[in-house]
C-alpha cells in the first residue's frame, strides 16, 4: 500500500479507482503479509467486499472523505456483525446488533472497514501479543508493534492498510506510532473521550502522513475542519526530555531525536526554549493507580477466571485501589491546573515519546504481572500524563536507532489545538521528511 489514503480516496470519488479492486488487493496483501505482522485479530473479507461494492453505488460518492479507504478497526470498537473482544477470551463472543458512534461515522464517510486489529488483554499493555497472535514491528519484526493499539500500528506500518482507527488511554495510540514509525494523535477530551480508564480514553487515528492522520481523526471527531491542515504560525515550543517523577535517564538516541526536531522547530522561527511541565508526585501516581483501576471496573463484568494470569493480577491491585478510595478527582484538577500555567507560557511542549526502546516480540501474555508492568513503566512517562489532563498530543516520527527502529517524539497542546499541532507536526513533516514505509529506504 503505497498510496495514502488522501490520495485513494480522491481516486475513488473521481472514479480512476475501483473500491471493490481496491478492496481485493488490500485483502490479499493481509492474506500474504498479516501470518508475519500479526496485526489482525479478525479480517472481514465477505463484508468488506459488500461494503466497497455497495460504495459503487451511493450517489454521494464524489462528496465522501473517505471513499473505498480501507480502515483497520482496533478491537475494542462495535461493529454491527462482529464483536469486540477486547484481546480476552472472558468477553462474550456476541456479534453486535449495531455500529458505534465512530463506526458510524467511518461508514457514513466512505471508508471500508476490512477488520479488527489485535489489542492486549484489555488493552492494559504497550505490548500486543495474545494466544493467537503477536503484533510486531514492520521494521523490526523482532521487537513489539507496541500497544495496546499494537495491531493497528503494524497494520498501517506494514502497508496492509493507509490508515487505522486506535484508542489512547495512557499513550495507547502514541506509544506504538513511535515505535513503528508512525503519525499517532489523540484528541483533547471532548467528542471523542470515552468513558472507560476514569475519562482518560479517547478515539485516535495512526497513518504514515499527517494529512492521513488528520483527514482520519477529522471523520471520528465529527469536525471535517480539521482535515484542512493549515499553518501553525509562530509558536512559543518548550523542549524537555525530564522524565517525570524518576527523572530515569532517557536513551541518548531519543534524546538526539528530540534536539533535531528542536533544532528544525527554531530553524523555522519558532520561539524553542528548554523547559519542563512541573509534573509533580500526585499526577504521576494518579496516572499509575488509574492504569490499574481503570481495567478492574471493566473485568467486574467478565468470568475472573478466564482471564490472562498476568491481567487478573493487575485487577486485582486495580480493585484494591478503589477499595481503598485512591481514585480522587482532585488529582486530576490539581494537575489540570499546573499544565494550564505552564501552557500559559508555552503554546506546544516537545517530548520524546517513549522513555526506553521498545521490548522485543514474544509470548508477553505468558509472563507474570511484573514482569510486563515494568517495561510498561519504563516506556510510558511522557504519554499518560496528557491523558490525565485531557490534552491532545500526538506522536511523530524524528529520526532513526542504528538497530533500524524508528524514533518519534511528542507534541503536546492546550485543549481545543488539535489543529495547532497538526500544523506544526505537518510543517515538521515538511522540513524533516520520513519514510512512509520500511520498504521506503532508511535515513
Amino acid at each position: 500500500m503505497d498510496a495514502t489514503a488522501t490520495e485513494l480516496a480522491a481516486k475513488v470519488r473521481t472514479g480512476e479507482l475501483d473500491p471493490v479492486r481496491l478492496t481485493e488487493q488490500v485483502l490479499a496483501g493481509i492474506d500474504a503479509a498479516d501470518r508475519v505482522v500479526g496485526a489482525f485479530r479478525t479480517v472481514r473479507a465477505e463484508a468488506a467486499l459488500a461494503e466497497a461494492r455497495a460504495l459503487v453505488g451511493r450517489p454521494d460518492l464524489a462528496e465522501l472523505p473517505l471513499a473505498g479507504v480501507p480502515v483497520a478497526v482496533k478491537d475494542v470498537t462495535e461493529i454491527a456483525g462482529e464483536y469486540a473482544s477486547w484481546g480476552s477470551a472472558a468477553t462474550e463472543a456476541r456479534p453486535s446488533t449495531s455500529d458505534s458512534e465512530v463506526v458510524a461515522r467511518l461508514r457514513a464517510a466512505g471508508a471500508v472497514l476490512v477488520g479488527l486489529t489485535r489489542v492486549p488483554e484489555l488493552c492494559v499493555w504497550p505490548m500486543t501479543d495474545s494466544p493467537a497472535g503477536i503484533a510486531r514491528n514492520p521494521w523490526q519484526p523482532e521487537y513489539t508493534a507496541g500497544g495496546s493499539s499494537g495491531g493497528s500500528a503494524a497494520a498501517v506500518a506494514a502497508g496492509l492498510v493507509p490508515v487505522a482507527h486506535g484508542t489512547d488511554g495512557l499513550g495507547s495510540v502514541r506509544l506504538p506510532a513511535a515505535m513503528c514509525g508512525l503519525v499517532g494523535i489523540k484528541p483533547g477530551r471532548g467528542p471523542l473521550t470515552e468513558p472507560g480508564w476514569y475519562g482518560m480514553s479517547a478515539h485516535g487515528s495512526l497513518a504514515t502522513t499527517v494529512a492521513d492522520a488528520a483527514l482520519l481523526l477529522s471523520v471520528l471527531a465529527g469536525q471535517p475542519e480539521w482535515a484542512r491542515v493549515g499553518e501553525p504560525g509562530r509558536l512559543r515550543v518548550a523542549v524537555s526530555t525530564e522524565v517525570p517523577l524518576t527523572h530515569a535517564p532517557v536513551p541518548k538516541p531519543l534524546r538526539d531525536a528530540v534536539d533535531r526536531t528542536a533544532d528544525v522547530l527554531a530553524a523555522a522561527g519558532h520561539t524553542v526554549e528548554r523547559a519542563t511541565p512541573d509534573y509533580g508526585l500526585e499526577a504521576t501516581l494518579g496516572i499509575l493507580a488509574r492504569w490499574f483501576a481503570g481495567p478492574s471496573v471493566q473485568a467486574d463484568d467478565l468470568e475472573r477466571a478466564r482471564l490472562q494470569p498476568r491481567t487478573r493480577t493487575h485487577v486485582r491491585v486495580g480493585r484494591a485501589l478503589r477499595t481503598a478510595g485512591l481514585i480522587r478527582e482532585g488529582t486530576v484538577q490539581r494537575w489540570m491546573r499546573r499544565a494550564e500555567q505552564f501552557f500559559g507560557r508555552y503554546d506546544v511542549l516537545l517530548t520524546p515519546t517513549l522513555a526506553a526502546l521498545p521490548p522485543k516480540a514474544t509470548r508477553w501474555h505468558e509472563r507474570s504481572c511484573a514482569a510486563n508492568a515494568l517495561p510498561s513503566v519504563r516506556l510510558a512517562p511522557f504519554a499518560g500524563l496528557w491523558n490525565l489532563a485531557g490534552y491532545p498530543a500526538m506522536s511523530l516520527p524524528a529520526a532513526r536507532h542504528p538497530n533500524g527502529l524508528p524514533l518519534g517524539v511528542q507534541l503536546v497542546a492546550p485543549p481545543t489545538a488539535e489543529p495547532r499541532l497538526l500544523a506544526l507536526a505537518a510543517q515538521v513533516e515538511a522540513l524533516n521528511p520520513w519514510p512512509r514505509l520500511p520498504q521506503a529506504g532508511s535515513r
